[in-house]
């Protein structure tokens, strides 16, 4: 009777010690004489073992990953316009000179690149203007640099030192030992052009005829394959990229397997009637995010009936902060497919970057540099006038910064 009398007042004691003591009580919590003062009259050298590990499981919080302390510590001395920067991929296009993006990088302080177009002139140009992007950053706070590089119709990069990959839907003939030591390949030729990010793969899952579905089977940038012959094939890629040191972005979450029209191009045929929030398809993402950890997830722009028929899903709260982070857990970083592509022309330009970070993304990417400055202002005008939105632009930052971190782009 007296050692469970005196268990539940050392637990009811530890449980009020948090909130009377706070940070400097689970510092301390290690500390004898500490304990010793919260506990007060437990003194039996049986009973103080066990005592101290109820407290330490009670009182002590989970430990915060040291990149995001430092990326925490590194946002809050960013002013408005710095942390708004980090939200932002603004384009370089093949054929432009990186210096056309000076301003926006050195002025406004936009923290990502994407490489598009068709670079065909191999990894030592490459290499060059990405060098010369990354000499406008300072250098506590480098550029995230990224490229489409899936495979066959869609690889943006090429030239010498540049292999040709083939085909997601070759990929998938692949035993995934074997597409994980190619992707190694493929990411190390990224990385040697200074390329951080890799905009793959797809883990969408064709349901449909693949003739028909234009932004994916139609082109074969699936695995071709089904929902786990996909996920295990897209988990190679990723721990493959990583490899090399290269992130990967799976997209297009939760899947474009089952639409007819392509979202860069158009607005019809881009509702998803069939996907639901716990099939088969949306599995595949849920089983690469949980085995591989992608640096990235890219929202689709179509629109879910089954899930969310209100909002695009790059544009959705329900799938982003309920389905990915919430239900999946998955709190890294969020990037939007292209804000700039013809599903999204019927909205504001202003308002794209505002809309992905109220959904609970993180990082607007931007096909067509004319979106790029309508898109940081809107997010700072809502920003200086609604501390809520403030907030969350400040956590988007944290998590783009924590990546940084992980990838040695950040000091």
């Amino acid at each position: 009777m007296m050692l469970a009398t005196v268990l539940c007042c050392a637990m009811i004691v530890s449980l009020t010690a948090c909130s009377q003591f706070g940070s400097e009580y689970t510092d301390n919590v290690n500390n004898s004489q500490t304990i010793d003062s919260v506990v007060g009259t437990v003194t039996s050298p049986t009973l103080r073992p066990n005592i101290h590990d109820d407290l330490v499981r009670i009182a002590v919080p989970a430990p915060i990953d040291a990149n995001l302390a430092h990326a925490r510590h590194a946002v809050a001395a960013m002013n408005l316009e710095e942390q708004v920067g980090q939200l932002i991929m603004a384009p370089l296009f093949a054929g432009t000179d990186p210096s056309t993006l000076h301003d926006v990088i050195a002025g406004q302080h936009i923290g990502s690149v994407l490489i598009i177009g068709n670079w065909t002139s191999g990894v030592a140009s490459v290499r060059a203007a990405t060098d010369v992007l990354q000499s406008y950053t300072p250098t506590q706070h480098r550029l995230l640099i990224a490229t489409d590089q899936e495979g066959g119709l869609v690889q943006h990069l090429k030239g010498p030192g540049f292999d040709r990959i083939p085909s997601a839907v070759v990929q998938g003939t692949m035993t995934p030992d074997a597409l994980r030591a190619s992707a190694k390949v493929w990411a190390n030729q990224l990385a040697t052009a200074g390329i951080g990010i890799d905009l793959a793969p797809v883990a969408g899952t064709v349901t449909v005829d693949r003739a028909s579905n234009a932004p994916i089977g139609a082109l074969n940038r699936d695995f071709g394959l089904d929902a786990n012959g996909n996920a295990d094939h897209a988990i190679a890629f990723v721990e493959g990229m990583r490899d090399s040191g290269v992130g990967a972005s799976v997209k297009h979450y939760p899947g474009l397997g089952a639409v007819t029209g392509n979202t860069d191009f158009t607005t019809d045929g881009i509702l998803d009637v069939t996907t639901t929030a716990n099939g088969p398809e949306i599995s595949v993402f849920t089983q690469v995010i949980h085995e591989s950890e992608p640096a990235m997830v890219m929202m689709s722009l179509a629109t879910y009936q089954q899930i969310d028929s209100t909002a695009p899903a790059v544009f959705s709260p329900t799938i982003i902060n309920g389905l990915l982070r919430t239900e999946t857990g998955y709190d890294g970083v969020v990037t939007s497919d292209s804000l700039s592509a013809a599903a999204l022309g019927g909205i504001a330009p202003d308002q794209l970057g505002v809309r992905l970070i109220e959904a609970g993304g993180d990082l607007a990417c931007i096909g067509d540099n004319s979106y790029v400055q309508p898109i940081i202002e809107g997010l700072l005008a809502r920003a200086r006038t609604d501390e809520s939105f403030a907030r969350r632009v400040r956590q988007s930052a944290e998590r783009v910064m924590t990546l940084k971190f992980r990838m040695g782009l950040a000091s």
